[in-house]
C-alpha cells in the first residue's frame, strides 16, 4: 500500500506543476505586446504539452484507484503574481518574459527529476515520467535558447 500511496503522491505532485507550467505559459501568452507575438506559437505548444502530461498522469492515478489533484501548487500562483506585478512596473520587454519562463522551466525539470529519483515507482510509471520528461527538457532548452538569443542583442 505504501508504494501506491508514494507513487500517487509523486504523480499528483506532477500534476499539479505540470498546471502551473500550462497556465504560466497562457497568462504568458495573454500578456504579450504584438512585438513579442511570435512567443504565442511556442508558449501555447508548451501548455498544450502540459495538459497532455496531466491527462496521462491523471491516468495513472486512476490506476492506482485514487482520484487525481486538479490544482495548482502554491508556488507556481505565487510565480504568476509575481510575474503579474513585475509587467507593472514595466517588466514585460522580451528577455524578461523569457527570464521568468525559464525560471519555471527550470522548476518542473527539477519536479521531474525528484520524482524519478523515487525507487518505488512501478516501471509503466517510471516509463511515462521518463518520456514526459523528454519534453519537459526541450522545452526549456527551447526557452532558454530564445532567453540567451534575446540577451546576446
Amino acid at each position: 500500500m505504501e508504494n501506491t500511496e508514494k507513487t500517487v503522491e509523486v504523480l499528483n505532485d506532477l500534476i499539479e506543476i505540470n498546471n502551473d507550467r500550462a497556465d504560466g505559459f497562457n497568462k504568458a501568452a495573454a500578456d504579450l505586446k504584438d512585438e513579442n507575438i511570435d512567443l504565442k506559437a511556442i508558449f501555447d505548444k508548451l501548455s498544450s504539452e502540459s495538459r497532455a502530461n496531466v491527462t496521462e498522469l491523471a491516468g495513472l492515478v486512476g490506476r492506482n484507484g485514487e482520484n487525481p489533484d486538479t490544482g495548482n501548487t502554491i508556488l507556481g500562483t505565487l510565480h504568476r503574481a509575481w510575474i503579474d506585478i513585475k509587467a507593472g512596473f514595466g517588466g514585460d520587454d522580451r528577455h524578461s518574459i523569457l527570464a521568468e519562463c525559464e525560471r519555471g522551466e527550470d522548476a518542473i525539470k527539477k519536479a521531474y527529476r525528484d520524482a524519478l529519483q523515487e525507487n518505488e515507482l512501478g516501471e509503466n510509471v517510471r516509463t511515462v515520467l521518463l518520456q514526459q520528461q523528454v519534453g519537459v527538457n526541450a522545452g526549456h532548452d527551447a526557452i532558454k535558447a530564445l532567453r540567451d538569443a534575446q540577451a546576446a542583442i
